[in-house]
């Protein structure tokens, strides 16, 4: 087999007459333009990272915003559950204390109210008692109490000052003796006698009756009044008891 050196020298020049001309005619623009292509989409990868960067920027933002409202929102509800049972605490306890206040006024009022009726229930016995104890001794008004008031009066009278029996025996209007009961003029008599020698003088007596007394005798001016008779001693008896109670 012969080689047509000729022929094979034609084909290389004309491969490489072809690649020079795909080179510049073909390849560089192709080259270009995927290198063009390359840097677009380079950049469009950049651009897509950067809103990317932003994208997850925002996203942490929002999420650090959203767990600051959660914090915030758990923080005010604390707050608020705090102050509620701070407030239920303070209301509860103003009203046990106004509970107390008026459950101690209550007791006031009512321990008040019983020693007021204690009193007056006392009082009403007290005067109950004196007038039953005056009439019963109304019915033993007789001559043996007579005399013993009379003996109690002239007592009374040594008792007295003698300035004072001095100016009761002088006594120009009179001096009242006041008995229960009526008496007879011997008793009148002896009566004034006797109250004339305790006094150490000669007054003018005014026998007066007063049933009131139940019993006794006493002596009495415009002035001047010497109890002596049961009235006087009920009366002292019922305000003894009426101070004790």
């Amino acid at each position: 087999m012969t080689i047509d050196w000729w022929g094979l020298g034609l084909q290389a020049v004309n491969v490489l007459i072809l690649v020079w001309l795909l080179s510049r005619v073909f390849w560089r623009p192709v080259a270009a333009a995927i290198a063009k292509r390359k840097d677009a989409a380079k950049a469009i990868m950049d651009d897509a990272r950067t809103a990317q960067d932003k994208a997850n920027s925002a996203l942490a933002e929002v999420t650090k915003t959203r767990a600051g409202i959660a914090a915030e929102r758990e923080t005010i509800l604390a707050e608020a559950t705090a102050a509620a049972e701070t407030a239920a605490k303070a209301a509860a306890t103003a009203a046990a204390a106004k509970a107390d206040k008026l459950a101690d006024a209550a007791r006031r009022a009512i321990a008040h109210d019983t020693e007021v009726a204690r009193k007056e229930n006392a009082a009403s016995a007290a005067a109950l008692s004196v007038e039953i104890a005056a009439k019963v001794l109304a019915q033993l008004d007789t001559q043996a109490v007579h005399v013993a008031f009379l003996a109690l009066l002239l007592e009374a009278i040594k008792g007295m000052a003698e300035a004072e029996r001095v100016a009761l025996a002088g006594t120009a209007t009179g001096v009242d003796l006041v008995s229960a009961a009526d008496f007879t003029e011997p008793q009148r008599a002896k009566i004034t006698k006797a109250v004339s020698i305790a006094l150490g003088g000669a007054p003018k007596l005014n026998f007066v009756t007063d049933a009131g007394l139940i019993a006794g005798l006493e002596l009495r001016t415009p002035h001047f009044v010497l109890h002596n008779s049961w009235q006087a001693d009920l009366a002292g008896i019922l305000k003894d008891l009426k101070h004790a109670a």
